[in-house]
């Protein structure tokens, strides 16, 4: 498996209005569902993810197995508005590795939302999950900090990581930490639009390094990214060399 990372320069003096005016600015200024679909509107089938918008001034970072050709020329058909809020003038892209060593050791950046789906479907905070179905319940639940959510959310990205024998943790710590809001949209109103709904749940990014397992596994974790809504902003796995700042 090959691809590429590409880099964006989205203009963050005009995605803000882009996306209020367009009403897909979440409650909490969370820019993934705006991004979502600048990029399908600019790129189509081919729109890259997982990305990672790391604001104003570093931008955006996304993998894609796409041709960069091919991106260049779906991006020449975006609307102007799309592209100036995008910067698509500017595209960036270049090769990335794929030929790893089981047991490599890399450090890691990776914001994520960890959430596992409920017996009726629906997602729950990992933390709450692990919360209300434990039968120390008092003791955890009384341990509400930082802490007792990083050992939660710690347990649930090794077994992301584990997938396959992709990867494992060699140590990570929680980075940062909010409750956030974020656009989705969902069902028909009675306009026949899909509805857009608030959802509430864990934002956080997690810092560390890691060993890869399985080589071929592990680029599909890259690929893939690391747990739920890997189209809106999180999920995406970056690499740096072990032992870089």
């Amino acid at each position: 498996m090959s691809f590429q990372l590409f880099r964006l320069q989205p203009d963050p003096t005009a995605l803000a209005p882009w996306a209020t005016r367009h009403r897909l600015l979440s409650p909490d200024g969370d820019y993934g569902y705006a991004l979502h679909a600048l990029l399908s509107e600019a790129f189509g089938d081919l729109a890259p993810k997982p990305f990672h918008y790391l604001g104003g001034r570093q931008g955006l970072l996304a993998y894609t197995a796409a041709d960069l050709e091919i991106l260049r020329l779906n991006a020449s058909l975006a609307p102007p508005d799309v592209a100036r809020v995008l910067g698509l003038d500017h595209l960036e892209a270049r090769p990335f590795p794929s030929a790893w060593r089981a047991g490599q050791r890399l450090a890691f950046e990776v914001r994520v939302r960890p959430v596992v789906r409920s017996k009726d479907g629906r997602e729950r905070d990992a933390y709450l999950h692990v919360v209300e179905g434990t039968a120390d319940t008092g003791q955890i639940a009384g341990n509400g900090s930082i802490a007792g959510r990083t050992v939660i959310y710690s347990d649930w990205l090794t077994q992301q990581f584990a997938v396959d024998g992709a990867a494992q943790i060699a140590e990570a710590h929680l980075d940062s930490f909010r409750l956030t809001r974020v656009l989705r949209k969902a069902g028909s109103g009675d306009n026949g639009k899909r509805k857009t709904t608030n959802h509430a749940g864990p934002d956080a990014v997690f810092k560390g390094q890691l060993l890869v397992g399985d080589p071929t596994a592990f680029n599909r974790l890259l690929a893939r990214g690391v747990g739920r809504h890997r189209a809106f902003g999180f999920g995406m796995l970056l690499l740096r060399p072990a032992g870089s700042c």
